[in-house]
């Protein structure tokens, strides 16, 4: 499959019974590979399997389109109502409609706040969650699920996943304790922040924390060396947490649904600046709009690291080594979900142009805005919201009259060695950080080598069934 399908509007109407499901309920929804040469599976095969035998990303058949009464109507739905609805599809019959709704309820059950900053620019706070940042959504999603089919395969599945920062506190924090699932997570040594690093490493119980001498893009190197290896997949059952697995990725869509609930301007869609690294985040973005919800236009907000923004000057996209940042979760050079973006426009480049504007943020801008936003607006950014806040406020520039979200999506004390310098101010610390500083982080140093995380791996009995 090569082209984008697109479902008809689902035909629930405004009661509730009728639009959360009943008869309505849609089954059978397969996954295909990117690379197109391995068979559609099941959205519990993607989810375990993580990323596809052939090495591709997998993919919806179909993208399933919002009713548009759930649209106007917005209001007048609960949060979880909302993102029952918007995930249902996706699963089909893979779980029961408890279950489902068990999940989601557990997935958003904290605050997502849209904070006005200016009267044009409006912060989409996805730092409310149990590790302060944007990816407990994907990863609490996604550790249920995972939870759900290890009991149900009575099998023991290995999680590998790299980080560049957030992932793998949200990883672990939603994975602690989950019966059947072991997780690994790789990190880049002193290229996450201290805060981030404590996170990662002071769970301990089925959570393993491995320190590779590299960047980012060598621990996601490892970790598809690791899928590719035919030897090792056969003697452990291993998936990826990284929003390359799609029970990670699809929930993200779940706060743009959110942040449009909550949205002020009623005659006008919101333009989104999403801070970008893995295009994960985005990408959930811009299925969402596809899918019905309203969306002016989405701005990728990059740092230096501009293999993007470069792409869409002239069409050629040409990896680079990942530059270090201070916003450092979005020091990727490749992006994986990349070509899941390009999917959802047929690849043609002339119609992502169309809907997607792409930035590269200085470190110096982005110092200079964080101390800019606290004395003039009174709101703290942290690093990765500042340079969309930045993107934002340039695109808004260029096209007078439309407002905006930035997605604020991490908690300014997760950087709080960079963001403190800036403001001369403490930041005041939540009782969840403050309770894991005092730690001693616990991880295993390795060479960005495959060997060794392959013999990681394999020399303890934890991992194997």
């Amino acid at each position: 499959m090569c082209g984008l399908q697109i479902e008809k509007s689902f035909s629930f109407g405004l009661d509730r019974t009728a639009f959360m499901g009943g008869p309505h309920k849609i089954i059978g929804m397969k996954y295909y590979s990117l690379n197109h040469k391995s068979e559609p599976v099941s959205f519990r095969e993607a989810t375990i399997l993580g990323q596809a035998p052939d090495k591709g990303l997998y993919f919806p058949e179909q993208i399933p389109r919002v009713n548009q009464n759930l649209i106007s109507n917005i209001h007048d739905f609960s949060n979880e109502e909302i993102a029952f609805s918007v995930m249902q599809p996706y699963l089909g019959d893979e779980m029961p409609e408890e279950m489902l709704r068990k999940i989601v309820n557990e997935t958003i059950d904290f605050p997502i706040p849209l904070i006005p900053v200016t009267g044009n620019i409006f912060s989409l706070e996805l730092f409310h969650g149990p590790t302060l940042a944007f990816k407990d959504v994907g990863a609490r999603f996604m550790s249920r699920c995972l939870g759900y089919f290890a009991v149900k395969n009575a099998g023991k599945i290995t999680v590998l996943v790299a980080t560049s920062g957030d992932t793998g506190g949200a990883v672990a924090n939603g994975f602690y304790g989950v019966d059947g699932v072991e997780v690994v997570i790789l990190y880049p040594a002193g290229k996450v922040s201290s805060v981030q690093e404590k996170q990662l490493t002071t769970l301990g119980k089925n959570i393993h924390a491995l320190e590779v001498s590299g960047t980012f893009d060598d621990c996601q190197h490892l970790v598809k060396q690791a899928f590719a290896d035919k030897d090792l997949t056969q003697t452990l059952s291993l998936t990826s947490a990284n929003s390359i697995n799609v029970a990670r990725w699809l929930p993200q869509q779940l706060y743009y649904f959110l942040a449009y609930k909550r949205w002020p301007v009623a005659d006008q869609a919101p333009v989104f600046s999403v801070p970008s690294g893995n295009f994960g985040n985005i990408c959930a973005g811009m299925l969402a709009s596809i899918s019905g919800l309203p969306v002016k236009h989405f701005i990728a907000a990059c740092n230096a690291n501009d293999v993007v923004p470069n792409y869409l000057v002239d069409g050629q996209f040409i990896a680079k080594t990942a530059v270090q940042t201070i916003s450092n979760a979005m020091d990727v050079a490749n992006p994986s979900n990349f070509v899941r973006v390009m999917q959802l426009f047929d690849q043609n480049f002339f119609k992502l142009k169309e809907k997607l504007t792409a930035y590269s943020v200085s470190d110096g801008e982005t110092r200079e805005a964080i101390k800019k936003v606290k004395i003039e607006r009174g709101y703290l950014l942290d690093p990765h919201g500042a340079v969309g806040y930045i993107s934002l406020d340039r695109y808004l520039e260029s096209n007078p009259g439309l407002k905006g979200i930035f997605l604020e999506t991490a908690h300014p004390v997760k950087f709080l060695d960079v963001v403190e310098p800036i403001t001369g101010e403490k930041i005041q610390v939540p009782s969840t950080v403050a309770s894991i500083l005092p730690k001693q982080k616990n991880s295993h140093l390795m060479n960005a080598d495959y060997g060794e995380l392959k013999e990681f791996l394999t020399q303890s009995d934890v991992f194997k069934n």
